[in-house]
């Protein structure tokens, strides 16, 4: 099979067009003919080599963790699906997303009315933030900042704290703060100054803070937090110098919750924006879209 793969750390142009071998299914696992895929932030800085100092990558890679597409192997024990489905969810390690096959044991049929590239932007978004907000003890009456609030994992995450009674401030470019205020927070734009117009929409101060964007703001949210308690970030990796949680796992992958989102993106109940969708060969663009931490949701790659 065709698949995107890299055999050395760097910029996007080490992504290149291979062929390797079909995998095979396992015990309770099944075969998807990938439809769609979705980039993550953290892809780019798999692929840049920036998150080795937190956990490795053996080379040669195919990344990729969300996956859509038509069950087309079964392995031992599978029952809940047939092949000729459509379904999504998360890709196994080591095979990837990024190819023309996918080895998944975590999924869900897709409902009629939801594409691939919609339903391609639901798994990861919402195990991370659904992992990120446990972590992070996020309840009712918390004031909540999420760094990078328009992005893919962003989006998701600030409508689920708002669905546990959470007030949140997210930030995200000039351009996308209505985007972030149609979420339901409230919008602020990042960079100098973040320290002084958070405290102005929240004098009380914030309870959490929840970085997606990875762009040097823990440092602020340590001061905004007098400490470093209750900030956790995903994306980036100066964490540990910093004594702030940075989150990778381990995983909480649920079905059952992302059969429930599916669902309620379909009845228009959540949001989640694809912002571009490109096919394999560009793979290398979507990554520099994605790299620039300005795409406004999720880039998804295609066939």
């Amino acid at each position: 099979m065709k698949a995107i793969t890299f055999y050395s750390f760097g910029g996007p142009e080490v992504l290149q067009v291979a062929e390797l071998p079909q995998p095979t299914p396992g015990p309770r696992q099944i075969r998807i003919q990938v439809r769609a895929a979705g980039v993550n932030p953290i892809d780019g800085k798999i692929r840049s080599g920036s998150m080795e100092a937190i956990f490795t990558t053996p080379l040669p890679a195919v990344l990729g963790v969300d996956v859509a597409g038509v069950v087309d192997a079964l392995g031992d024990g599978v029952t809940d699906v047939s092949v000729g489905d459509r379904i999504v969810g998360w890709a196994d390690a080591p095979a990837g997303a990024y190819g023309e096959f996918a080895l998944a044991s975590t999924y869900t049929k897709l409902p009629d009315d939801l594409d691939f590239a919609a339903a391609v932007a639901l798994p990861v978004a919402l195990e991370t933030a659904t992992r990120s907000l446990d972590l992070l003890r996020v309840r009712a009456g918390d004031t909540l900042l999420i760094h990078g609030a328009s992005g893919a994992v962003g989006q998701i995450a600030v409508q689920l704290a708002a669905d546990r009674g959470a007030t949140v401030i997210g930030t995200a470019a000039q351009a996308n703060q209505d985007r972030v205020r149609g979420l339901g927070a409230i919008p602020t734009v990042y960079g100098p100054g973040l320290v002084e117009r958070v405290r102005a929409l929240a004098p009380n101060g914030v309870d959490a803070v929840l970085d997606v964007a990875g762009k040097n703001a823990l440092p602020d949210s340590i001061e905004l937090r007098g400490g470093t308690d209750r900030i956790v970030t995903i994306a980036d990796g100066s964490a540990p110098d910093l004594g702030v949680v940075f989150t990778a796992g381990p995983e909480q992958r649920s079905a059952a919750d992302l059969a429930a989102l599916a669902d309620r993106l379909v009845r228009g109940e959540v949001t989640a924006t694809v912002a571009a969708v490109l096919p394999f060969a560009d793979a290398a663009a979507a990554h520099r879209l994605s790299d620039g931490g300005h795409a406004g949701g999720k880039v998804v790659l295609v066939p």
